[in-house]
């Protein structure tokens, strides 16, 4: 968007930002509407078929009918879609495949994308429209992405008779959200694919130096991907080039996600390294991108119009907008793929409508989460 009017690009993000927004005030009606969709689609499945997606009125229903199941509960069922079996999770053909870095057992997830999947996917590009929104600062979108994903296809599944693309979900939402949002990324996600799906030193030090070479003398406005990334590739460039991101750009904006702690832990050494931008966290996975930070306050809001959110916490299962500040409870997500799916988070509440992934369902979890807030004065505070 090099040449824009700002009452149309206002126009524009409003139009992209409403649902969320009106979902968020008012979650209850929001994630309701969100089931209803869900078990229409669900029953055009034999997995649903086979739990009365049909049949089911009541969120009780839907807990008794549906039991919450994690990757590999799952994991038999979505290897026989990829044997062929489509219709057994999926009620429209696989687009592709995404696929994680090796966190379940040291092995990579694979779970299917269809179309409606890719276009929920695209809400990734929330946090900087509400960005622009609130501060008016159109021109972020005169400027460019730095583009520090992962690889969006590393090889290919033969599904049946049909060979999909695999690749990495990060690089999966930039490339669907630069088609589909005013953001340009660079490099694009072809050139990294290009590159290849290698995960050693000098596969990165190829794509940092992709990145440094496409973007050295373009406007760089955002930084998008993952946090642990962005820091590599800011020491690269002191490493091997003798400067810093903020030597070469004005960054105003990082969106950033994959781990916990983005605005506490890692926000001194991003804003050392790139200047004062503003940092926005993003809360998703390979299974969805499931909210993302609407403010300055440091925590992330739920994309309460496309998901629907449970977690089970000590006093049993309760909807996401309905627990208290302080509580914590570990994230159960009905996808368009995946109905109740556990996907080992644990999230903390803070005043609503805000919430912090702490880390993996590890009963160390809450103890490294306090330690790291003490260390870094936050203190629990957003």
């Amino acid at each position: 968007m090099q040449n824009f009017d700002p009452q149309a690009a206002a126009q524009m993000l409003q139009a992209q930002l409403q649902p969320w927004h009106e979902a968020v005030a008012d979650p209850a009606p929001a994630q309701e509407t969100v089931l209803q969709r869900l078990l229409l689609d669900y029953a055009k499945t034999t997995y649903g078929q086979d739990h009365g997606a049909a049949q089911i009125d009541t969120l009780e229903d839907f807990r008794r009918a549906f039991p919450a199941t994690d990757y590999e509960g799952y994991k038999p069922l979505i290897q026989r879609v990829m044997a062929g079996e489509t219709d057994l999770l999926l009620w429209e053909p696989p687009v592709g495949w995404a696929i994680t870095r090796g966190t379940t057992k040291n092995e990579s997830k694979f779970i299917p994308m269809t179309p409606t999947d890719l276009q929920m996917r695209v809400s990734a590009g929330r946090a900087v429209m509400n960005y622009v929104a609130m501060t008016k600062k159109f021109e972020v979108f005169s400027g460019v992405n730095l583009n520090l994903n992962f690889p969006s296809v590393v090889g290919t599944v033969k599904v049946g008779d049909q060979e999909l693309d695999y690749g990495y979900s990060s690089g999966i939402y930039t490339k669907h959200v630069s088609k589909l949002t005013p953001v340009r990324s660079m490099p694009t996600q072809e050139e990294i694919d290009a590159l290849g799906g290698g995960k050693t030193l000098k596969d990165w030090e190829r794509r940092f130096e992709l990145a440094y070479e496409t973007c050295k003398e373009q406007n760089v406005t955002l930084v998008g991907g993952v946090s642990p990334t962005a820091l590599e590739f800011g020491r690269f460039l002191r490493a091997r080039h003798k400067v810093y991101p903020k030597d070469l750009w004005k960054v105003q904006i990082m969106t950033l996600g994959s781990t916990p702690g983005i605005n506490t832990r890692y926000q001194p050494a991003l804003n050392a390294l790139y200047g004062p931008a503003a940092i926005r966290e993003i809360y998703g996975a390979t299974e969805g991108m499931f909210g993302q930070q609407r403010d300055d306050l440091r925590a992330w809001v739920p994309n309460y119009d496309l998901f629907f959110f449970e977690v089970e916490t000590r006093r049993g299962v309760k909807m996401l907008h309905e627990m208290r500040p302080g509580e914590m409870g570990s994230l159960i997500v009905s996808t368009p793929v995946l109905p109740r799916y556990r996907i080992g988070d644990l999230i903390l509440a803070f005043q609503a409508p805000y919430f912090r992934c702490i880390g993996r369902e590890r009963w160390w979890t809450p103890l490294a989460y306090a330690w790291q807030e003490l260390i870094s004065f936050n203190l629990g505070q957003l």
